[in-house]
């Protein structure tokens, strides 16, 4: 790799990783006015209008009617529609500090979801230890005596079942989305856009909240839907097309960093130590699960993309 395509890498990686840190802090500013569904229905809409003419202008198209749809929909439903929706309610209660260190062990309920399913038996005693060194991250976080600078339990339970719900839906799209020579960019706009349509039919049961305007929350809704979500789909669809899924995968460790600076200098949350030591054992957890044999190297190709693992 020459000195320019590293460069160009780096630059890649830290773009995506300020991105999708800064999700978080940008649903809680967004949550000052808008519901959760009402703020995952427009941010879902504005990623889909950036991600489509950036598919068809590539001479892509979204799959045609039939039985991809209902894998497409229940993706949607386990990867957007429950896990966006319960992050953004749990930081109406909760830090958003806390929400993206919990978020960042997406890849550990990943490996629990392909196991259930069947789609990777082989354990080893490195992706068990991730695991369980994860789950002591998240157990530190979210302990009694930590509950002054992490929320209520409420939003720490919201937070954990979002990101079990993600972890499911990567299991999902790997057994049944990949390896159908479908681009990921166009399965990423296809998968906003089914999302898209299940918070629609949410709308009037959940969404018909009055929505009191205000400036920062509109900037904050305008950043996550065309940035946070459209955008970022695009970086992450470079990063692994150019610098290969092992570079991608990596933007996972920048996540908690990102959220609770933000979450710091931003929102003044205040982040004690069992934040901090629940970060490091939860990011340990996701680097010991994501470490591959030297032998088994080469990216499966029914793997689910590896940087996806986002709220």
């Amino acid at each position: 790799m020459s000195a320019a395509v590293s460069r160009m890498s780096l630059v890649r990686l830290v773009a995506l990783g300020l991105i999708w840190g800064s999700v978080f802090l940008f649903i809680k500013i967004a949550g000052f006015a808008f519901s959760p569904v009402q703020m995952v229905f427009a941010r879902l809409v504005l990623g889909a209008v950036v991600l489509l003419p950036f598919v068809y202008s590539r001479g892509g198209k979204l799959p045609a009617f039939g039985s991809i749809w209902g894998h497409l929909a229940i993706a949607a439903l386990l990867g957007n529609a429950i896990p966006w929706v319960l992050f953004a309610w749990g930081e109406q209660h909760g830090s958003s500090s806390v929400a993206g260190v919990v978020n960042s062990t997406t890849p550990l309920w990943t490996i629990v979801g392909a196991y259930v399913l069947g789609q990777d038996r082989k354990l080893t005693a490195t992706k068990i230890g991730g695991v369980l060194l994860g789950m002591v991250g998240t157990i530190i976080i979210a302990a009694p005596w930590n509950a002054a600078s992490t929320g209520s339990t409420s939003s720490i339970v919201a937070f954990v079942v979002g990101t079990v719900s993600l972890g499911a839906s990567f299991a999902y799209m790997g057994k049944f989305l990949a390896g159908r020579g479908i681009p990921p960019l166009t399965l990423a706009a296809a998968q906003l856009t089914a999302a898209s349509a299940l918070l629609l039919l949410a709308m009037p049961f959940a969404g018909l909240q009055p929505v009191h305007l205000r400036t920062d929350a509109l900037v904050a809704l305008a950043v996550l839907g065309p940035i946070c979500t459209g955008l970022a789909y695009v970086l992450n669809f470079q990063l692994i097309t150019k610098d290969g899924p092992t570079v991608a995968s990596t933007v996972t460790y920048l996540f908690p960093i990102v959220s609770v600076a933000l979450g710091a200098l931003v929102l003044g949350e205040p982040a004690g130590w069992p934040l901090y030591v629940g970060a490091i054992a939860s990011v340990a957890g996701v680097m010991l699960v994501r470490r591959k044999p030297k032998a088994a190297q080469a990216p499966s190709p029914s793997s689910p993309a590896p940087a996806a693992a986002k709220a």
